[in-house]
């Protein structure tokens, strides 16, 4: 019987310091080195590494969509290859049905070798600007089944004992319409995974591979038994909530999910029931339903670092039976699947959750609801397609201890992406950003009050420009928690606006495709998130400070917090009593 090395706590503070460290530095390569403004501007990408089991040892602070599905579908890959992984590989992967997250999600795996030894896996997921199909960059509200949204990429080597495979990187560059930017993306993957290999050689050069490895299972097993503790200290039972995603377009109607969760002891269950998948961008496959799930016990769990697959030891997931909208089955379409129906999940996961323990309720996060936009830009006499990440921020929900972040949401990316600088969206296509601001009143009233959303509304220039709206958020309010109010019940949530000039021509709450010429704008005007607590008890300073700072309006503070501000006395000595 094997016994592994004694971990000393300088030693296990060291390694586990490398590891994050190596994180940040491959996210950090990533912003500096990729081509497109998906990446360097809004780093919509994600980091992790994985031990020889194929095991998350640490995931990084990014894209939790992303993070959660990693997991399945790094064990996918490597079972895919199983004996067939030699020192040099490089592999490419996004299949949903072979548990990737969406298509545009897609994941480079190196593994990492250490004297003629696997010993880890150092592993890079980014959302490319296209995949090819009918509709620039990939979000097609039309299509039936997977077929009609994009290129499919089963695990393939890009690079074959240190090889690049021409062959296959030149076959994946000609099917996009973003051949610059994509294979400028590409290659800052592979400095990140290199980067990544590199500082863990390295470790183990210093180390050796039994103490680093005893000092990862350690880290581990610190993840496991926190969260066992906390379910261990949580009221055993089964409790059951569900959320509604809404009706976008396509005659479907509302489509609720369902989460039953059974705590006994200190392990969880979670299991998960949805409506039959239905022909619309919506279904999620298993490895994305992952990540909506993970979020939600997250959201719930607030547990502290170390984060890694030990955490999910102790939780047992169903997600009902295949062909199901969380359980999709080929050949069901699915790009719109990473925010919507995702957030969705998220939620009714978390609502399960906090009936065990209301003291850990938060109010619910925006839902994305964003653009894409493509084009020709005369002056580079090239296409362009991009997604406009800024367009989908909003707001973030309240906890019992402080207002909900402003314009850091959506949900599914849980305060992880950036929204960059105008000038620099200006720079790099033929567009005029009009707008760019947060959403008054926007945020749920509570104790404390919910983050505003935000509002980005741009015109094409010298062109006629294809933007396509995709997600939700605009029928429903982010809920509140612990008797605060919904977000923004008087904006009627958030919506999509066709203009000419500054005249609102058309709202929608629809996801479509439409051409946008010069001299029209299109703007998302996003919602904000849920607050937290009674809005009648928020200190009456504080009704005044968001008033001064455009968060409230005048109007929302009397009618939410039944506070009359002054406006020409900002002590708020001069506001009239609080009325109930």
């Amino acid at each position: 019987m094997s016994t592994r090395p004694q971990v000393d706590p300088i030693t296990l503070a060291v390694v586990r310091g490398v590891l994050e460290t190596t994180q940040r530095e491959m996210t950090l390569t990533l912003e500096k080195t990729a081509r497109s403004s998906v990446f360097n501007v809004a780093h919509d990408y994600s980091n992790a590494l994985f031990n020889h089991r194929a095991e998350m040892i640490l995931q990084g602070q990014d894209i939790p969509i992303h993070l959660g599905g990693l997991m399945p579908a790094m064990k996918a890959v490597a079972s895919y290859f199983g004996d067939d992984i030699h020192e040099g590989d490089v592999i490419y992967h996004n299949d949903p049905v072979m548990m990737g997250s969406h298509i545009l999600d897609c994941c480079m795996y190196k593994p990492v070798f250490y004297q003629g030894k696997l010993v880890f896996w150092s592993v890079c997921k980014g959302h490319v600007t296209d995949i090819g199909g009918p509709v620039p960059a990939g979000y097609n509200p039309d299509a039936k089944e997977i077929y009609a949204e994009g290129l499919r990429i089963p695990p393939v080597k890009l690079w074959e004992k240190g090889k690049p495979r021409q062959d296959v990187i030149n076959f994946l560059l000609s099917n996009v319409r973003s051949r610059r930017d994509w294979e400028g993306d590409l290659h800052a993957q592979y400095g990140a995974v290199q980067i990544g290999e590199r500082n863990l050689i390295a470790l183990l050069d210093k180390y050796g591979i039994d103490q680093v490895q005893a000092c990862i299972d350690e880290l581990m097993d610190m993840a496991d038994r926190s969260m066992r503790a906390l379910f261990a200290s949580t009221r055993d039972g089964t409790y059951t909530a569900s959320a509604v995603l809404e009706d976008a377009g396509h005659g479907l109607g509302e489509l609720t999910i369902q989460a039953t969760v059974t705590i006994e002891g200190d392990h969880c269950h979670v299991r998960i029931d949805s409506p039959p998948q239905v022909p619309y961008f919506i279904n999620s496959y298993e490895g994305n339903s992952y990540s909506g799930v993970y979020l939600g016990l997250m959201m719930f769990a607030k547990v502290a670092p170390p984060y890694n697959e030990g955490l999910y030891r102790c939780v047992s997931i169903d997600l009902g039976p295949k062909g199901t909208l969380c359980n999709a089955a080929e050949p069901a379409p699915h790009v719109n699947c990473t925010t919507t129906p995702m957030e969705t999940l998220t939620d009714a996961v978390r609502l399960a959750l906090e009936q065990a323990a209301p003291e850990r309720a938060v109010g619910s996060w925006c839902h994305a609801s964003g653009l894409n936009i493509a084009g020709y830009d005369q002056r580079t006499r090239e296409p362009y397609v991009t997604m406009i990440l800024a367009s989908l921020i909003g707001g973030a929900g309240a906890t019992a201890h402080m207002d909900g972040w402003n314009s850091v949401g959506p949900q599914c990316c849980f305060g992880a992406l950036s929204s960059g600088d105008i000038e620099v969206m200006e720079y790099s296509y033929p567009i005029q950003i009009h707008r760019y601001g947060l959403v008054q009143d926007s945020g749920g009233a509570g104790y404390y009050r919910g983050g505003c959303a935000t509002v980005w509304e741009v015109e094409p220039l010298e062109h006629d420009m294809t933007a396509i709206s995709f997600g939700e958020g605009r029928l429903y309010p982010a809920l509140g928690a612990n008797g605060a109010q919904s977000a923004c019940p008087q904006l009627k949530v958030g919506r999509v606006e066709r203009k000419h000039g500054d005249q609102v021509t058309e709202v929608m709450r629809n996801n479509t495709i439409m051409t946008v010429r010069p001299g029209e704008r299109v703007a998302t005007i996003n919602p904000g998130g849920g607050g937290w607590g009674n809005p009648l008890e928020r200190e009456i300073w504080r009704v005044v400070d968001d008033v001064r700072n455009g968060y409230i309006s005048v109007q929302a503070a009397q009618r939410e917090y039944g506070v009359v501000v002054d406006t020409q006395n900002w002590s708020g000595k001069a506001c009239a009593p609080r009325q109930a």
